[in-house]
């Protein structure tokens, strides 16, 4: 049995930071399910370009986004079921692939929700299901990610 890591303790080890963090809050997490929420700045710089006059997020970013929550938040947390603090934090959780479908915009200032749930997590390898949506309920995309723990 592991040492189960409290959602503050998720956040800290989550390795991206600004300007490259996309999670805000944790909301709810378990060994079946993360929800997570991020709020796109009006600020962030890849509006400049993107595009200039109608300005909306790269799906790029919304992927790294639903990433950063369901295979990278969501497999500190897993892996931390396994094995101690220390050997959670000797892992860094990588991004390896996706199957995305993009049904809506995120535009600047939007706040999004991904909802990960687990298909698989065994070898330090995560496969989750996702779906990322806005705070009235428009699904932005939905699809699968997976990732895995390499070290540090």
């Amino acid at each position: 049995m592991g040492d189960c890591l409290s959602i503050d303790e998720v956040m800290g080890m989550v390795p991206q930071q600004e300007p490259f963090r996309f999670i805000d809050e944790i909301l709810e997490l378990d060994a079946d399910h993360i929800v997570a929420r991020h709020t796109f700045s009006k600020e962030a710089d890849f509006y400049r370009g993107h595009f200039p006059g109608n300005p909306i997020t790269p799906g790029v970013i919304l992927i790294e986004t639903a990433a950063q929550a369901s295979v990278v938040a969501f497999g500190i947390y897993l892996y931390s079921l396994e094995t101690s603090r220390e050997d959670v934090a000797k892992l860094l959780t990588i991004f390896t692939d996706c199957n995305i479908d993009f049904s809506g915009a995120v535009m600047p200032g939007d706040r999004v929700q991904t909802t990960g749930r687990l298909k698989f997590f065994r070898r330090k390898k995560l496969r989750a299901t996702f779906d990322m949506t806005l705070d009235d309920g428009t699904i932005v995309c939905s699809g699968e990610l997976s990732g895995m723990g390499v070290p540090r």
